[in-house]
């Protein structure tokens, strides 16, 4: 009840100090329930109580739902200074962060499967985290990668690249 507001407040302040608006820094963190979600619904299928290590697990599920929304709103911003309409951007940046995101979370699944289903002595401690982090990574990205577009056209078309962005553009430089 108290470390993982905490980890979300924390994470929260970081995306801040990167993008420097509030606006992004939702953005960027809003693929956290996607991923949380995955996450609760692995526990309940297969029956696991909410521990520690569960915990520990949503806590590495929010981090790779943080980073796949930085790689996301960075390459939306990147496309916009480049000279892309503000729709292009938009499904363009999905477009071509859509393999790292699947692979990432296919490579944790994947990796994680064999714990995530484990009978052996000490898998007691193991099968909590690693079933979240499997039914998270199944879940939170391909709802990030339809649902964070919708997102950014919602919440982001105000958005103008920086005046010394543009002018840089208009010189070439």
């Amino acid at each position: 009840m108290i470390i993982i507001p905490i980890t979300f407040l924390l994470i929260l302040v970081l995306l801040y100090g990167l993008f420097n608006t509030l606006r992004d820094s939702l953005v960027a963190i809003a693929g956290i329930p996607f991923a949380v979600g995955g996450g609760v619904v692995a526990l309940y299928v297969t029956g696991e109580d909410f521990s520690v290590s569960a915990a520990i697990g949503f806590i590495s599920l929010a981090g790779v739902a943080v980073m796949d929304g930085i790689l996301n709103i960075t390459y939306f911003r990147e496309l916009l200074s480049r000279g892309q309409s503000f729709g292009e951007a938009i499904f363009n940046g999905a477009e071509q962060r859509m393999r790292p995101m699947l692979m990432t979370a296919l490579s944790a699944g994947v990796g994680l499967f064999p714990a995530a289903v484990s009978q052996g002595i000490g898998s007691q401690v193991q099968r909590p985290l690693a079933t979240v982090v499997v039914g998270g990574m199944l879940l939170g990205p391909i709802m990030l990668l339809i649902v964070a577009p919708a997102l950014r056209k919602t919440f982001l078309k105000a958005y103008t690249p920086s005046r010394e962005r543009t002018l840089e553009t208009e010189e070439g430089v």
